[in-house]
């Protein structure tokens, strides 16, 4: 069995009133469930959605059969959510493949949610760069047969964001925005994804990738919208509420606190 990468130190969940619980998003969580599993039995909300980077060391729809029959599950996928073919066909493959939120929009427990998985990688697109490919057919076409795997493209780029598909998510409308990738104010984060959310006319995105929640309060006003980014294993519920705190966050924070400029690319994967 792979290895995860890291193993939580708690699965306690804060004893908030239960009330504005409706959505829970759910931090990059690398295989690990039994935070997400705790958090619904405390709060029993309407849905969870799952930001990336899953790692289901089995199909989802098994490590999540405890909850199953108390919540609706959602999900974008993750960059490390292709880097094996478990990773992926756990997801993809699984029964609740067809709850994949990316480059698209669903109305979930009475809420409008756009979702954008996967990161932005240079040999694809890497914004404010032009696009080095529009689709995943072009890929496939200029790229030929070792571009291949399976059915179609290589798995790797099955969690790469084609500008087609975020052209195409551009022209919906929604009230939350939810990205594997941060936005530009994020020190690591793309400015490509506040544009994106300013188009859906969101009034509220979530994040994961980085492993922390910084704080972008003071950055709200500016942006007409609030921003909140999901640590590792960490949990946030709609209205903003940290239900279950990240791992890394404070360490994360206070590191990332004294950069001052904000590059437009990725974290390396």
């Amino acid at each position: 069995m792979r290895k995860l990468l890291n193993t939580p130190s708690r699965t306690e969940i804060m004893p908030m009133d239960l009330l504005s619980k409706s959505i829970l998003f759910c931090g990059d969580n690398h295989g690990h469930f039994e935070h997400i599993i705790a958090a619904v039995n405390a709060y029993a909300p309407a849905a969870i959605v799952l930001l990336g980077d899953v790692q289901a060391q089995n199909p989802l729809e098994q490590e999540l059969a405890e909850i199953l029959d108390k919540t609706q599950v959602w999900f974008i996928p993750g960059n490390h959510d292709t880097d094996s073919d478990a990773d992926h066909d756990n997801l993809w493959g699984s029964a609740l493949a067809h709850r994949n939120l990316h480059g698209r929009v669903v109305e979930i427990a009475g809420v409008r949610i756009a979702g954008l998985g996967g990161i932005f990688r240079e040999q694809i697109w890497s914004p404010p760069m032009a696009p080095a490919y529009n689709t995943e057919a072009e890929f496939l076409c200029r790229k030929g047969a070792d571009s291949r795997w399976r059915d179609g493209i290589e798995r790797k780029h099955r969690s790469s964001i084609f500008p087609a598909d975020y052209a195409r998510l551009a022209l919906e409308r929604a009230d939350v925005l939810v990205t594997h990738e941060a936005p530009g104010v994020h020190p690591y984060g793309f400015g490509a994804l506040d544009e994106l959310a300013t188009s859906l006319h969101a009034h509220t995105t979530f994040h994961g990738h980085h492993h922390d929640r910084l704080d972008y309060s003071s950055d709200w006003e500016s942006m007409g919208r609030r921003v909140f980014g999901v640590g590792f294993c960490g949990i946030t519920s709609l209205d903003g509420t940290v239900i279950r705190q990240g791992d890394f966050d404070q360490n994360k924070a206070r590191a990332k606190s004294k950069l001052v400029w904000r590059p437009t690319f990725s974290s390396p994967d």
